[in-house]
């Protein structure tokens, strides 16, 4: 399956594209529901719904390329490894990784091959429900929950995170000994707060990590831990965008669908919402026609 297949022109698909689609089925450490195995493939035939035109002007203009699928079937040190290799590969010749999840551990990998390939500073922007800033949770490592601890603590990545509402005592420590900026959902929604600013010193490349369980429960229920109170989608989308200003997108993913069968909506929902983070990057970088 390709991403937005029956809107893509010839060009717009070739292995050149701005965009590239990396399909990770990733289900090895989910702690709560189960199904985000078949979230990458939900996400990519629902987009064949999309309109081209978002916000006045079509993202896909840029190219959009859809890798084949990381083989998950194999133990998860290699899945994660394949990841890294893809997204250094595609960050080498210039383009923009967007891996669609599969649980959340993965960004862990699709960072750190971003990271090998520019050889700079990267911060994380994080939409999400949950800090994932625990230790080798439930005795994984790689858990989709410790995926920011390993980032932050032992890479020393800097992070922002946007929309959390479940986090425990070991997070907040975490996020304490780290300098982690955060606005948590609290905040922003009863604030209604629409723009962040990163401070000055946090880095000029940017990877964005969307958990669409970052959303409220009732626009997205379809992921492994729904929690009430979250961000609304275009709140979610201004906060990303308010976020990268003045700042370069060099990777992307969005994760944790895990569709229900029968109501395909929020797998069209978990689409449009990828379709309009490349619109976003591509409106940042002023590219828009």
């Amino acid at each position: 399956m390709i991403f937005l297949d029956s809107e893509l022109t010839q060009s717009e698909r070739s292995p050149d594209a701005r965009f590239q689609i990396v399909p990770m089925p990733l289900e090895k450490t989910v702690s709560y529901g189960s199904g985000t195995a078949d979230g990458p493939a939900a996400l990519i035939e629902a987009s064949d719904q999309l309109e081209r035109l978002w916000r006045g002007f079509e993202p896909c203009a840029q190219g959009i390329y859809t890798t084949p699928a990381i083989d998950c079937s194999v133990p998860l040190e290699y899945a994660l490894d394949s990841l890294a290799a893809r997204t250094e590969s595609i960050a080498r010749a210039g383009h923009i990784p967007v891996t669609l999840g599969g649980e959340h551990s993965l960004t862990w990998a699709a960072v750190m091959g971003v990271k090998r390939a520019l050889d700079r500073p990267i911060g994380i922007i994080q939409i999400d429900a949950h800090a994932d800033l625990r230790r080798a949770y439930q005795g994984f490592r790689h858990s989709h929950a410790s995926v920011m601890q390993l980032l932050v603590e032992e890479e020393g990545t800097p992070l922002a995170q946007y929309g959390v509402r479940a986090l425990c005592q070991e997070e907040a420590e975490i996020r304490a000994a780290n300098n982690v900026i955060f606005i948590d959902a609290e905040d922003l929604v009863t604030g209604n707060i629409h723009d962040v600013t990163l401070p000055d010193d946090f880095p000029e490349d940017v990877y964005v990590s969307f958990d669409v369980d970052g959303l409220d429960a009732h626009i997205m229920p379809a992921t492994g831990t729904p929690v009430p109170g979250g961000l609304g989608y275009y709140q979610a989308l201004a906060l990303v965008r308010s976020a990268l200003q003045g700042r370069r997108c060099v990777g992307l993913d969005v994760v944790e669908l895990a569709p229900i069968t029968g109501w395909d909506v929020w797998n069209f929902t978990a689409a449009q919402l990828t379709y309009a983070l490349m619109g976003i990057i591509v409106e940042n970088e002023g590219q828009a026609a």
